[in-house]
């Protein structure tokens, strides 16, 4: 066994790369042995080599105050090829329901008057907009792009944590991720069969355009950003870059007519489908919050009017509830008549009659997430909370039912990590995403894997001190066909645009939760 693996010690959680001590996965094995003539000092040094290109690039992200490169461990997740089929059906059957759910919620309501949702769960959520009811997606999408969160829990199985189909951010490091590992190990992947990540940006694309408003056969796609203050502005400006489109703020956009025009120095362009990395409260001054000076006025009047398309569409805050989410089994049952292939966490309503009191008698047994909590904040993990901790929490829930679920805690399965002194275990999940163009929920091989970088923590995200891992998809060797593109793809391969969309260095690029959070 590699020297930096002699100490390790299992933790009490599925482990990932080892079957059992001195035992590794068979998918594991090839990495083990390009890592068995590296000592921790050299992991380091690369460590150290990694972090000075990202801080290079701009790719870093803010904790506690203080802009640090992005934290990639060197120890990647892999998984194999029957692993990812049940992931990327399991994340599509997800996606496919809650679009469905999406359409009947601002239409017909259907899922409401057969009882299988109670009305209560719509009209109570704050992300419930009755000015989205009036915009039909030209294809009937809203979700074009979505974020599933899942974990492994203690026998190995996957479970959705959380969905995001509002505005999930995130992808940009799973590129860039890839980008960095393969310069790092580039031996790896010319013997590895690793599914690339490289197609993303050409996907989304087709996405979007098929989601442009009826009798446009060459719309003018756009992506929306609140601007270079904003903790994802890297991302948004790679995500133009990689598509070849204009990266505009609200101040660029101009609305006449119900129709929306981009301001260029040749005059006014027509724009037909606005990839928006804007949270719905700051979109349209004119709808919403009237104070917003990162919005364009008059946009969602477009919308309605079926001129432009909003991706993802206003109002989908009421898919990602999290609250809702302990109905999505039972929706998919509804909607697509299948079982649902990724089942859910154990979760209590304390909403429901019966269920508050169950929650409130086990507080320190359970983990208490607040609905429309982002980025872990608010979460409260009962078996490691103190006494005043769960008092408050006891009052807070019980003044507020409908604010909370509560899951049962689920041990999240580890992964080989670099900590000071060698390698250990820490807590992992992955985001995988997804890419809707009305015909196919195509699943971007890998996805975002967050680790927890702290022994023991549960708490993954990035702004409660997390770091991620490069996710690598194995493919079954008749599909190989070219080895993983070199870094120099992500350089030289993608289309270029206008220079304002390349984020000058020191643009943090932080994943701040399952939203962006938008301010003014």
């Amino acid at each position: 066994m590699a020297d930096i693996f002699d100490a390790y010690a299992l933790a009490d959680a599925w482990d990932e790369m080892f079957e059992r001590p001195g035992v590794v996965r068979t998918a594991y094995e090839p990495l083990l042995a390009a890592l068995q003539p590296m000592d921790a000092a050299e992991l380091r040094f690369r460590a150290d080599q990694m972090a000075r290109s990202f801080t290079d690039r701009g790719v870093t992200y803010a904790f506690a105050g203080e802009e640090r490169p992005w934290p990639l461990d060197l120890v990647p997740r892999i998984l194999d090829a029957l692993e990812w089929d049940l992931i990327q059906r399991g994340v599509a059957q997800r996606v496919r329901a809650l679009e469905a759910y999406l359409a009947d919620a601002y239409g017909q309501a259907r899922a409401f008057e057969d009882g299988v949702v109670p009305w209560r769960l719509l009209l109570n959520s704050p992300h419930f907009h009755r000015a989205a009811q009036g915009i039909e997606p030209p294809n009937g999408v809203r979700v074009h792009v979505g974020g599933i969160d899942l974990v492994r829990d203690e026998e190995g199985e996957f479970r959705v944590l959380e969905d995001n189909v509002r505005v999930p951010s995130g992808v940009s490091y799973v590129i860039e991720n890839r980008r960095a590992m393969t310069r790092m190990f580039p031996s790896l992947f010319a013997e590895q069969p690793v599914r690339p990540v490289d197609a993303y940006g050409q996907r989304l694309l087709a996405a979007l355009r098929a989601a442009a408003p009826a009798g446009v056969t060459d719309p003018q796609v756009v992506v929306l950003t609140p601007g270079p203050s904003n903790a994802a502005y890297f991302e948004h400006a790679l995500l133009a870059r990689l598509m070849g489109v204009q990266l505009v703020e609200g101040h660029d956009l101009v609305c006449s007519g119900n129709r929306v025009w981009m301001r260029t120095t040749r005059g006014e362009m027509p724009v037909h489908v606005v990839y928006r990395r804007l949270d719905d409260d700051f979109l349209d001054p004119l709808h919403f919050r009237p104070d917003s000076v990162i919005g364009c006025p008059g946009i969602l009047s477009a919308a309605q009017a079926g001129n432009v398309t909003l991706a993802n569409a206003v109002g989908n805050g009421i898919a990602d509830d999290k609250l809702l989410y302990t109905y999505v089994p039972d929706l998919i049952r509804y909607y697509l008549s299948e079982e649902p292939i990724l089942p859910n966490v154990e979760s209590y309503r304390p909403d429901e009659p019966g269920q508050l009191e169950a929650v409130l008698d086990q507080l320190d047994k359970l983990v208490v997430k607040p609905v429309d909590g982002a980025g872990g904040q608010g979460i409260v993990i009962g078996p490691h909370a103190d006494r005043p901790t769960l008092d408050r929490l006891r009052k807070e829930v019980a003044a507020d039912p409908r604010g909370w679920i509560a899951q049962r805690p689920v041990a999240l399965s580890t992964s080989p990590t670099l900590a000071t002194g060698g390698v250990s275990p820490r807590h992992i999940d992955l985001r995988p995403f997804a890419v809707n163009d009305g015909n196919d929920v195509w699943v971007l091989p890998g996805g975002l894997t967050r680790v927890a970088l702290q022994e023991g923590n549960l708490i993954v995200n990035s702004s409660q001190g997390g770091g991620s891992k490069d996710t690598w998809v194995l493919a079954q060797a008749p599909e190989i066909t070219d080895p993983e593109p070199s870094a120099a793809t992500y350089e030289s391969g993608t289309p270029e645009v206008a220079p304002r969309q390349l984020g000058p260095s020191g643009h943090r690029a932080a994943l701040n939760g399952e939203q962006e959070g938008q301010q003014q």
